[in-house]
């Protein structure tokens, strides 16, 4: 019978495109490594690698071996959640990635709060864009991933994954506090049509929300800058150096020279989902998260509703900075249901 661990380092091999890289990625020797593929070749009595001066390459029986791994690995860890959940969540591991923006807000308390509710649970973190969540979650690498999207851009259907949301949140027009616009309630997209804009990088959902609501607007954005941290692109509004939007999550870092308002007549709106694989193939720590995500989204909901009611919990600003006018987000319930500047 062939063995599952060797398979596992096929696996990693042709995932990095080195072997140097996968004995990273395994915490082994490189020619541990290379030890581990050249038994399996043998097992098999093909080969399963091309090895050349640009990396590996998987021959025929390689991906054909590789496509049954990936199914076998994917049964053995099926019957490890299984096992984790006649233990009660008393041990196990979940593995978690999240955006920047949520998770220096959102994420943050969920780990906080599922920590102190399963403490035999060992939990990993990584911060990644959806583009890169997502194909981890589908390889079974992450077991969830918080991502976001625009209901102007939906995402593609995934009949291997659901999106629970968490949040929804308006995006909001953030200008340096001189602004002519400044000391306006609202603001109209077209009424910034001659300014110079900011972005996340290129190509990016980000980027393509705001060239999206500028030309549903009626104007082209003359995108100026672009960087993939919201911090930088409030660095660049101060400056003077262009406008942007900006999301509800985003505004807990708010600079005070910095001032948001909504926009009109439609704002631009932004989901925040946590995704996890289908039903009956997720882990119970998994579910478990997808309720701590939704139950600290509804205390966030709440508490963005005190920061709107004029309260004394409001957002940094300046002296001479108007209260920006915000709307109050939206969180739904449990909903299953099927990609930094986030």
């Amino acid at each position: 019978m062939l063995d599952v661990k060797r398979m596992r380092v096929l696996r990693e091999v042709a995932k990095h495109g080195s072997f140097s890289a996968a004995a990273d990625a395994l915490y082994l020797s490189q020619s541990a490594v290379s030890q581990q593929v050249s038994t399996l070749e043998r097992e098999v009595g093909m080969s399963l690698l091309q090895r050349s001066s640009d990396g590996p390459m998987l021959t025929d029986a390689g991906e054909s071996l590789l496509a049954h791994a990936d199914a076998v690995i994917a049964r053995l860890e099926e019957a490890e959640r299984e096992l984790g959940e006649i233990a009660g969540l008393a041990s196990g591991r979940l593995r978690l990635a999240s955006f920047p923006s949520a998770s220096a807000t959102l994420v943050t308390r969920a780990l906080s709060t599922f920590g102190a509710r399963f403490p035999g649970v060992e939990l990993k973190f990584s911060e990644f864009e959806p583009e890169i969540s997502i194909p981890q979650l589908r390889r079974g690498e992450i077991d969830l991933a918080v991502v976001f999207d625009y209901p102007a851009m939906p995402p593609p259907d995934d009949r291997d994954l659901d999106r629970i949301l968490l949040l929804s949140e308006s995006m909001y027009v953030a200008l340096p506090h001189t602004h002519p616009l400044a000391g306006e309630g609202s603001i109209r997209l077209e009424q910034l049509a001659d300014e110079p804009w900011l972005s996340g990088t290129r190509p990016s959902s980000c980027a393509d929300l705001i060239v999206e609501a500028c030309r549903e607007a009626g104007f082209e954005p003359r995108i100026a800058f672009e960087s993939d941290d919201y911090a930088v692109l409030q660095g660049f509004v101060a400056g003077g150096l262009g406008v942007t939007l900006l999301p509800d999550l985003a505004l807990a870092a708010l600079r005070p020279d910095v001032v948001v308002r909504n926009v009109v007549p439609h704002p631009p709106e932004r989901r925040v989902r946590a995704a996890v694989r289908s039903v009956g193939a997720r882990s119970p720590a998994a579910e478990a998260m997808v309720e701590v995500l939704v139950e600290e989204g509804k205390k966030l909901e709440n508490e963005t509703a005190g920061m709107t009611a004029g309260g004394s919990a409001t957002r940094r600003r300046s002296p001479s900075q108007p209260r920006a006018s915000r709307p109050k987000t939206a969180t739904k319930g449990r909903r299953q249901r099927s990609a930094s500047a986030n």
